[in-house]
């Protein structure tokens, strides 16, 4: 009798290389994903165990400073590109993770990012004071810097949200560049927040003289107005809403606001994924007053109230 002699079953070393090789092509993936990626991924997050803790540790190494290091390096070196056609098996977790490196170049805007004098990591805010005595609360993952001397008094928010509280005692004003808007502010109290293109303004005390840099026009804003502007220039102002600087207290306040919009907000904070499983529960309206430093505390509370399953893993939760 002849007997086939069976392959050994993959190690669980080798398991945990295919997930973890896995788990980076889909941090590619997940920067831009049509909505069957997304099915997919999901589907794969739940078919074992060891995709989520890949998934986890593949995004650390994302966030690392092992990483940024690198892109910094590459961001230094003149433009070239290899094509590699034939990958020995063992090889293709190097090139994965090269091309992760490399897409740190699209997806974290770092080019932006290295000429800022102050950055915030997703969850921290920093106060900083300026040297004309102005001071500045950054909100989480924001970049920013200013230049100020005897000829100019410029800020620049590059990235995120910053709340300003502009000294009076000067005779050049503070210019403030949000990408699509110019602000030029004396005494003032205010917010500026510029994520996706679109810069919203919110004036607490004051008033703030505002000008589009696409078309120069231009909008003052008095204490209790707020405006957005993107690519098709100002929108109308309106008036400010309570819930807007509650950032600036350490809060979270919704009121009756769509579940989507509220997990949106929070995965600002929150340094890992929120994803949302069942559709029903996107339009649920949300009233509440949470601090923003417990992101996942708040998630837990949501899931509580919406009757919603919860699936906790390292720097993932999932709502079902």
């Amino acid at each position: 009798m002849t007997h086939t002699r069976r392959p050994p079953p993959p190690s669980p070393a080798q398991d945990r290389a295919t997930a973890m090789d896995q788990a980076l092509d889909w941090l590619i993936v997940l920067g831009s994903p049509s909505a069957e990626q997304t099915q997919a991924f999901n589907a794969w997050l739940a078919a074992d165990p060891l995709h989520a803790q890949a998934f986890a540790k593949a995004q650390t190494i994302w966030d690392g400073p092992q990483v940024m290091l690198s892109a910094q390096t590459l961001a230094a070196r003149p433009p070239k590109v290899t094509v590699l056609s034939h990958l020995r098996p063992h090889c293709k977790p190097l090139a994965t993770a090269a091309v992760l490196i490399l897409g740190l170049f699209s997806f974290s805007n770092l080019p932006m990012r290295l000429q800022a004098d102050h950055l915030t990591v997703v969850g921290e805010r920093q106060r900083l004071q300026l040297e004309d005595g102005s001071k500045v609360l950054l909100n989480t993952n924001s970049a920013f810097s200013s230049t100020i001397d005897d000829q100019q008094r410029i800020a620049r928010l590059y990235q995120g949200e910053a709340f300003f509280e502009v000294a009076g005692n000067r005779a050049q004003p503070l210019e403030i560049d949000a990408g699509p808007v110019k602000a030029s502010v004396r005494d003032t109290a205010f917010a500026v927040r510029y994520l996706d293109g679109v810069a919203q303004v919110r004036v607490q005390r004051g008033d703030v003289d505002l000008r589009a840099t696409r078309d120069d026009a231009r909008v003052r804003l008095s204490a209790g107005e707020s405006i957005s502007i993107g690519p098709n220039g100002f929108d109308r102002p309106a008036k400010l809403d309570a819930t807007d600087l509650a950032w600036v207290q350490g809060r979270l306040v919704f009121e009756n606001c769509p579940l989507s919009q509220v997990l949106t907000e929070l995965r600002r904070y929150y340094p890992g994924w929120i994803i949302n499983n069942n559709e029903q529960l996107s339009d649920i309206n949300v009233t509440g007053n949470y601090r923003l430093d417990q992101p996942l505390d708040v998630v837990r509370s949501l899931a509580h109230i919406t009757s919603a399953q919860l699936r906790e893993f390292p720097a993932l939760v999932i709502l079902n």
